[in-house]
C-alpha cells in the first residue's frame, strides 16, 4: 500500500448551533479543510462521509457543488468517522486516486441517545429491561473494572477535570470552562459511580480531512503528516460490550485489544513510541479502561497515572488534548475524525494553550462504539 498524507483539516465547532443543519456543518468543515490545503471542491476525486442521524453524507453536494463526485455513505456507530477515514485512506493507498475527502457530521436531538433494540438485532424485552440505556451499562461495566483493579472515584474525577482544563484551550470544544475536582465529584449522580460531569453529551459538529498520495502531497508542499495505520475491529467472543446479546461471566477479548494490536503491527511501532493520544471517553471510566486496552499502561495503573498527572498536556503521554468527548460532546459522525483532526494540530505544533511540548512526532486515536466496534489510527510526522 502506498503512503497517504493528510494535507488539509477543517472543523465546525461542536456543541449546539441553531439555524444550521448537521449537513451544513459538514460542508463548513469541508470548506475549511479545502482552504487549509489550498484546494477547491472541484479538485476532489472522491469522498467518504458519515452521519448517524443528520442525513446522508452524499447530499453534501447540494451545499458544495454538483461535480459528479463519487461519495460513499458510512454509518458504523461511534466508529463512523474513523471508518470514513479508512475508506478514503484505502482509495488513495491502493493507487486508484490522488486526492479525496473524509468527512463526518451530526446533529443529535437534545437528551440521551435513543437507541432501539431492533437496530442491533435484539428483542424488545432487551430495551424494556433497561439494557439499552448506555449510562447504566457503562456504569455497570465500570463498577466491575473498579472492583477488580482498585480504581477509585477520585481517578474518575481527575479524568473529567483534565478534560475541561484542556477543552478551555480548544476553539472547537463545546465545554470551554474548567471545572474543579470537588464540583465534579459532588455533582448529581447519574449512574453510580458516574456523576453528571463524568459523562459526555450528544452534540453537533462536523470535521473534514483532505487526504493525498505522496506525489500529490509533495506537489502541495504538504507531505508532513502521514497515516501509518488505520484499522477497525468488531467484538470477539467473551467481550463485555454495550448492546451485546449476551455477556460472559469471564472476561474474554475486546475489540479495542484487537484494533490496537493490528494498528501497532501495521505501523511497525509500539505504545512507547506514541507522543500524544486521543482515546474514546464517552464517560470518565471509558478513558481509564481504554488506557489499558490500548496498551499504554497495565490494568489498575491508571490510578497512579492520574494522580501523577502523566496524561495531562505536560505529562509523559498527553491524552485527549482537546478535552475529548467530555469537553467536546459526541456528534457520532464527526467524533472519530475530531480525534484525528486534533492529532494533526498537535503534530503541526499549532495547538496553542493545549499544545504538547517537545514537538510530538506520533499521534494515536482510538474510538469505541456500540455494539463493540473499535477503530484506531496512527499518524506520523
Amino acid at each position: 500500500m502506498a503512503d497517504v498524507f493528510i494535507v488539509g483539516i477543517g472543523v465546525h465547532p461542536f456543541g449546539r448551533t441553531e439555524g444550521r443543519s448537521g449537513l451544513q456543518q459538514g460542508a463548513f468543515a469541508i470548506r475549511q479543510a479545502l482552504d487549509d490545503a489550498g484546494l477547491d471542491w472541484g479538485d476532489m476525486q472522491f469522498g467518504f462521509g458519515g452521519s448517524d442521524s443528520a442525513g446522508n453524507a452524499d447530499t453534501v453536494v447540494n451545499e458544495m457543488g454538483l461535480t459528479g463526485l463519487p461519495i460513499i455513505n458510512v454509518r458504523n456507530g461511534c466508529a463512523t468517522g474513523g471508518s470514513a477515514l479508512i475508506g478514503a485512506w484505502q482509495g488513495i493507498a491502493s493507487g486508484q486516486y490522488d486526492l479525496g475527502v473524509a468527512f463526518g457530521f451530526d446533529k443529535h436531538p437534545r437528551g440521551a441517545f435513543n437507541a432501539m433494540p431492533a437496530e442491533y438485532s435484539l428483542p424488545d424485552w432487551y430495551g424494556e429491561a433497561g439494557m439499552m440505556v448506555t449510562t447504566q451499562f457503562f456504569a455497570m461495566k465500570l463498577q466491575r473494572y473498579m472492583a477488580q483493579h482498585g480504581i477509585t472515584p477520585m481517578a474518575l474525577g481527575r479524568v473529567a477535570q483534565k478534560a475541561f482544563d484542556n477543552g478551555a484551550h480548544a476553539p472547537h470544544a463545546w465545554r470551554r470552562s474548567p471545572v474543579d475536582l470537588e464540583t465534579i465529584l459532588s455533582s448529581q449522580m447519574i449512574s453510580d459511580p458516574l456523576t453528571k460531569y463524568m459523562f459526555c453529551s450528544p452534540a453537533e459538529g462536523g470535521v473534514a480531512l483532505i487526504l493525498a498520495s505522496k506525489k500529490k502531497a509533495r506537489q502541495l508542499g504538504r507531505d508532513r503528516i502521514r497515516i501509518k495505520a488505520a484499522v477497525t475491529r468488531t467484538r470477539p467472543p467473551g467481550s463485555f460490550e454495550v448492546f451485546s446479546p449476551s455477556l460472559s461471566i469471564e472476561r474474554g477479548g475486546a475489540p479495542t485489544l484487537l484494533a490496537s494490536a493490528a494498528a501497532f503491527d501495521m505501523a511497525g511501532i509500539g505504545p512507547d513510541d506514541i507522543d500524544v493520544a486521543q482515546l474514546q471517553d464517552t464517560e470518565s471510566g471509558a478513558e481509564i479502561m481504554h488506557m489499558a486496552e490500548n496498551g499504554f499502561c497495565r490494568d489498575g495503573q491508571q490510578e497512579e497515572w492520574l494522580a501523577e498527572g502523566w496524561s495531562r498536556i505536560d505529562g509523559k503521554l498527553p491524552i485527549n488534548t482537546d478535552g475529548g468527548c467530555l469537553a467536546c460532546g459526541e456528534p457520532i459522525g464527526a467524533s472519530g475524525l475530531r480525534q484525528v483532526y486534533e492529532n494533526v494540530v498537535q503534530l503541526r505544533g499549532s495547538g496553542g494553550g493545549r499544545q504538547v511540548p517537545g514537538e510530538p512526532k506520533t499521534g494515536y486515536t482510538h474510538v469505541y462504539g456500540a455494539p463493540g466496534i473499535s477503530g484506531v489510527t496512527i499518524l506520523e510526522r
